[in-house]
Order: structure tokens, then sequence, then C-alpha cells
């Protein structure tokens, strides 16, 4: 028997976990939807819940023949809500079991599940927030580090939705001026109005409207790495002391350390976060040449996580010094700017007046004392910096772009507006020029959802957790 398929967009009430169910002190279940309130009476004792005003908290139990859960109610009625919609927040116990229980009554009452992303979805079609904001959600929830943090939350306050309609406001001003040439024939139009033969009226303010879209398309290349992380891996010789820089970096004991070479037969990673940027930080057994079988898989693999890292830090055994295998590597590598060349062990053996390879320059760290450390930690964000063509850590614009599907708008309202710069100098005709103008103010309408199609959105909100 076909089921009819759960589409975005409907007023159906609906609920979901807004905390994941298992052992913790409470558990969160979201409720929206036209008639929610009042549905969610139905299985709620007292009664007065459908009389209880918004911005309140409601003491009682889901019940059905019998008690489920004692729990609490918070009641928000529209439009005073996330959603914009009446809306309930029912806080009841923790553990995989109580969350499940009420759950299960509230679907019996006629609740139904929600939608991955229903409830932000619900907030942009009732103004409550535009798209850029539904976005910043997503990205506050999956921040890996406290930058990353900072950098949603000022998205979420509309840092970048103001920019966009700032921007998109200058376009329309030069889109209409080039619309009163259409309309109206040269001698209806005032003496004092701005001359533009073989000109597009406006044509100044277009240009510097392209100049700041190509700063917040350059700004999403850095945003990117806030969110997704760069992966950093540590190689070198077996006993070179990767896995003690492993463990400091970490500030924990993570990866086995000892004396014997070849201890770290695989590769073990860990999230670490340096200067704000999330760094995947990964661990490889030693390179050399073995015999064993194990080890040499081992190799393997570590030599393929090299050809994937955006950043190798490469260790030199200072204790033991300078090795063929470790000149060999650094005359394969040393014009990769992935690399970063470090001699290790630096309390025992300091670097040399003189390195023997030529035109490199190792940073002197102590995996075991930590001494070093700042230079690493310069090493490797000036090296994310150089791959990303980034000068700083922080572009001088007021926002930033948050995802690539904002940046793709961008680029194309960057391009549109190329296209028509260079038609206006050529002396084209303004009803050629006008709706590439037209084409640009449409994206930078689709990044805030003020242009939007239903199948876009769909896809948008699919990617998003329930509960949100």
């Amino acid at each position: 028997m076909a089921h009819n398929k759960v589409n975005y967009g409907d007023e159906t009430p609906i609920a979901a976990f807004a905390t994941t169910p298992g052992n913790s002190a409470l558990t969160l279940i979201r409720c929206s939807g036209k008639g929610s309130i009042e549905l969610a009476a139905l299985v709620f004792s007292p009664s007065d819940l459908k009389k209880a005003l918004g911005n309140t908290i409601i003491h009682g139990w889901i019940k059905t023949d019998e008690k489920i859960d004692e729990v609490l109610i918070s009641v928000f009625r529209a439009p005073k809500s996330y959603t914009g919609e009446d809306s309930i927040d029912i806080c009841c116990h923790g553990g995989p079991v109580a969350g499940k229980a009420v759950m299960d009554v509230l679907k019996n009452a006629g609740f139904r599940e929600a939608l991955a992303g229903e409830f932000t979805f619900r907030a942009f079609m009732n103004g409550k927030i535009d798209l850029t904001r539904c976005e910043a959600v997503m990205e506050l929830v999956s921040a890996k580090t406290e930058t990353g943090r900072c950098r949603a939350v000022s998205r979420l306050c509309g840092s970048l939705e103001k920019e966009i309609n700032e921007i998109k406001q200058l376009l329309v001003q030069v889109l209409a001026s080039a619309e009163i040439y259409l309309d109206y024939s040269e001698d209806e139009i005032s003496a004092d109005t701005e001359e533009i033969e073989g000109k597009l009226p406006g044509q100044d303010i277009a240009a510097a409207v392209l100049s700041k879209l190509k700063m917040l398309s350059a700004s999403w290349q850095l945003e990117r790495i806030y969110q997704e992380g760069v992966t950093v891996v540590i190689a070198g010789r077996p006993n070179a002391g990767k896995s003690s820089l492993f463990n400091s970096l970490l500030k924990e004991d993570r990866s086995i350390v000892t004396e014997i070479a070849g201890t770290t037969r695989d590769w073990i990673e860990a999230w670490v976060s340096i200067e704000g940027i999330p760094i995947r930080l990964v661990d490889t057994a030693g390179l050399r040449e073995t015999s064993d079988a194990v080890e040499i898989i081992g190799v393997e693999r570590s030599l393929k996580l090299l050809q994937e890292a955006e950043i190798i830090i490469y260790l030199i055994d200072g204790k033991n010094g300078l090795t063929n295998e470790d000149t060999d590597f650094i005359n394969k590598n040393n014009t990769d700017v992935r690399h970063i060349f470090i001699w290790n062990k630096c309390d025992l053996a300091p670097l040399p007046q003189q390195f023997p390879v030529i035109g490199i320059n190792p940073i002197c760290v102590s995996a075991k004392t930590g001494a070093g450390f700042t230079a690493l930690y310069l090493a490797i964000t000036s090296a994310i910096l150089d791959q990303t063509n980034t000068v700083s850590l922080d572009l001088s614009v007021s926002a930033r772009l948050g995802t690539l599907r904002q940046k793709n708008l961008v680029d194309n309202a960057c391009a549109a507006l190329e296209e028509t710069l260079a038609l206006s100098e050529q002396g084209e005709p303004l009803d050629i020029i006008t709706p590439l103008i037209r084409d640009a103010v449409n994206s930078l309408g689709e990044i805030t959802g003020e242009v939007s199609t239903a199948d876009i959105l769909e896809e948008m909100f699919s990617r998003f957790c329930v509960g949100k």
C-alpha cells in the first residue's frame, strides 16, 4: 500500500527530540504547528494547558489511561515562538526510555514526526529568520571550535543578511535607473539626470558592488576552514617522537609512547583547536623499510594519508640526527608548501647552526617539554593561510559567507555584474544590459531567501538535523 510522502510546508502539528535520548538527566521534545497546544492538552494533566499564556511553564503529567512521565511544558504562542506558530517544549526525564514513551503518546495523539530541519523551515516560511540565519543555526550546532561558534553567531545575529540586503539595495538603484531610460525617451528625462551616452547609469555603483561581492566570495575560503577543519598529518621515522608530539598537541595521552621503534602500527586521529582552527590531527606509523607484515601495512596507510593531508609535519629525531631517509624525504618535498619540518628533542640535542640540507630551516621543538610550540602553531596557521591565499585570519569585511550555497550565488552575481560592466564599456544598449543586473539582484535575493523555490528549500533543509 502506497504511503503519501510528507512534504515541507504544511501546518500539521509536528514533534521531534530536540536532545538526543540517552543517559542524561533530561530529554527535550519540541512540538509546533497549528493546534499543537490543544492537541498536547489531550494527553496532559492538569487540563489547564489550553489556557496557558505564552512564555509560561506548566507542570504536570503526560498520560493516557495511566501516567507516563512527569514533565514541564514551556508554552509559546504564535507569533512569539521560534517557528512563528503555537509551540511547546516538553522537558521530560532523561534516559533511553522515558522520552520515547512520551513521543509515542504524542504521535498517537496526532503529532507527526518532524522532518529534518522542519522547525527552522517553518521559522523561515513564517518570516522569523532569513535563509542566512537558518544556515547559521546548523553552523552553530556543528561548530568545532570557539572561533567557529563566534563566527556562526555573527551570521545568526544577521551580519550577513544585513550586508547582502545593503548590497542588493545598491544594485536595485542601478537597475531602476537603467529601466527609467528604457521606459522613457531621452527628451522626457529631466536635464539634471545623469548623461549616459554609451554608459550604464550608476556604473560606478555597480563597479563598487562588484568589488564588495568579490571580497565576500573570498571570505568563504577561510570560513570553510573554520567549519570543516584541516587535516594535519604527523610523519617521520620510527621513534622520532611523533606520538609524543601528537599527545602534547592534544594535551592528553592518546597515542602509546615507548622507546621501542615501530610502536605505532596504524594511524590514530583526534580533533584539536589551533588558533581557533579545527585541526584533524593524525599520528602515523613510522616511515621506514621493514619486513614486518603488519608494519608494512601501517607504512602504506601512512603514505596514503600523506597524499591526502593538507598539512604535513615531518619530524626529525634530533637525538639521532639527520638520517639518509630524512634527507631523501626532505629533498623530495622541500618545495611543497604543505610541509613543515621539525627538529624534535631539542631539549636533548640543539639544532645544528648550519642545517645540512640547503634551503630548509626546521622549527626546533621538544615534544616532551613543549618548547618551540609557539613557533609550531604559527607555522601551522601560516601554512594554512598560504594554501588558501588568505592574508590574515581576520579578513577586513563586515560579514562573511557561511556556506558553499551562498558563495555560489555571490559568484553568480559577480559573473552577471562583470558582464554588465564589460557590455557597458563596449557601449551596448541598455535592453541587453538590464537583464544581467536583474540576474545579479535575483542571485542576492536567493541568498537570503527573498527569491526561492520549493525544491531548493527542501534540498537545503533536508541537510539539517531533526529537531532543528
